[in-house]
């Protein structure tokens, strides 16, 4: 019998993703998931045993509403809700670790908007919605950019005035819930490796790579905002500025068309003008489609040439996230830029997606490995409870 649990939300621009943990001895056991799509049509997905479900939404917009609608199809009937705890992509300079969600927080949570002006809002709009169902209930918040606060000035800073950087603008990095977990999982599963020189690629319809030494963010792809580095399914990655400057004055003369452009209409959907999704232009034999796929793949491999200076030499590799989790034909594809390297991917482990990819003779380790990101929201909120004797 359950007596409590801890509820989680990892609000995106596309998905909401929810989680139920059960709560015993200071530790997070997951015992149900629910997933919201957004879209013409919002529905609310789940796994009953192997068979996927879905739910058609009474509403478009996360509200409270919403949030009662889901949780009655995820929470066991009888036990109290101990915390809630969610993913806010952005948490700046202030934020180094999980945070109790208090007035001063939200504050500074609400502050940042401008720099992440398609997930924050989400994330908040949930803080909101569940403070007005459970008011008495310890909310706490986790940060994808925290992870990175371990990195130096060399890989923070831009090449502009100290005056700016000191005001904020500098690279940042996310997707530091899914590297923290995938640094756990490696240490536990190959400790040599783990506490070594390792480049993970978290692969997803957002997409980044971060350079750790002993499971530490070195340097990381992506950087003041969640468009810059390898190319997305609509974001383009990096970008000329001048490229940006143009754009404004020819083609788009506000700020906010410009935006919604480069995260919208970019990336594996811009090259391709087919999909977004790797899954439908691997499946689409167009020489548009291939060249999306090779861009994304080439770029991916630059970018671990690109960190293997700022961690002085790979140990190992990792994929995780949807994309390289589950798409041996990204893996191989990558694998083809860096033979030089001494990477070298064993076919029947790479089209199986086992835990280790990587040849016996391969001078780099290969893993795939999944994250959960969620799991890392609940613990670090039962941290925080700990912390503040809650």
């Amino acid at each position: 019998m359950l007596d409590r649990v801890g509820v989680t939300f990892n609000a995106g621009s596309s998905t909401l993703k929810v989680g139920v943990f059960n709560i015993r001895a200071g530790y997070a056991r997951p015992i149900g998931r629910r997933v919201v799509v957004w879209g013409e049509e919002p529905r609310l997905k789940y796994i009953v045993g192997e068979e996927l479900r879905q739910t058609d939404l009474p509403v478009d917009r996360v509200d409270q509403g919403l949030i009662s609608f889901v949780l009655d199809h995820l929470l066991p009937t009888g036990p109290d809700v101990a915390f809630v705890g969610h993913r806010v992509l952005h948490g700046g300079s202030m934020f180094h670790g999980p945070a109790l969600l208090d007035d001063t927080a939200l504050v500074q949570i609400e502050s940042l908007v401008p720099i992440a002006p398609l997930d924050q809002p989400h994330a908040l709009e949930v803080i909101h919605a569940v403070q007005a169902l459970y008011p008495t209930v310890v909310q706490t918040a986790s940060f994808d950019t925290a992870f990175h606060s371990s990195q130096c000035s060399l890989s923070t800073r831009f090449a502009i005035p100290r005056a700016m950087h000191e005001a904020g603008i500098r690279r940042y990095g996310f997707h530091g819930l899914s590297y923290k977990h995938v640094t756990a999982q490696l240490k536990n599963f190959a400790p040599d490796m783990g506490g070594g020189r390792v480049i993970c690629a978290h692969l997803g319809s957002s997409a980044s790579l971060c350079g750790m030494v002993d499971g530490v963010s070195i340097d990381t792809s992506m950087a003041f905002s969640a468009l810059d580095g390898i190319p997305m399914a609509t974001r383009p990655g990096a970008i000329d500025p001048g490229v940006l400057i143009h754009l404004l004055r020819t083609e788009f003369h506000d700020a906010d068309k410009l935006e919604s452009f480069l995260h919208h209409r970019c990336g594996l959907l811009g090259v391709s003008g087919i999909s977004g999704d790797t899954r439908t232009l691997l499946e689409d034999f167009r020489p548009a489609a291939k060249e999306a796929l090779d861009l994304f793949c080439f770029r991916i491999a630059g970018e671990i040439g690109r960190l293997a200076v700022s961690i002085g030499g790979v140990d190992a590799v990792v994929f995780t996230g949807g994309i390289g989790e589950n798409q041996p034909e990204i893996r191989k594809g990558v694998e083809r830029h860096l033979g030089w390297m001494g990477l070298s991917l064993s076919e029947p482990a790479n089209k199986a997606n086992a835990t280790v990819i990587s040849t016996r003779n391969s001078d780099i380790a290969v893993f795939v490995i999944p994250t959960d990101e969620e799991k890392v929201i609940a613990n670090e909120a039962l941290a925080v409870i700990s912390q503040h004797r809650i």
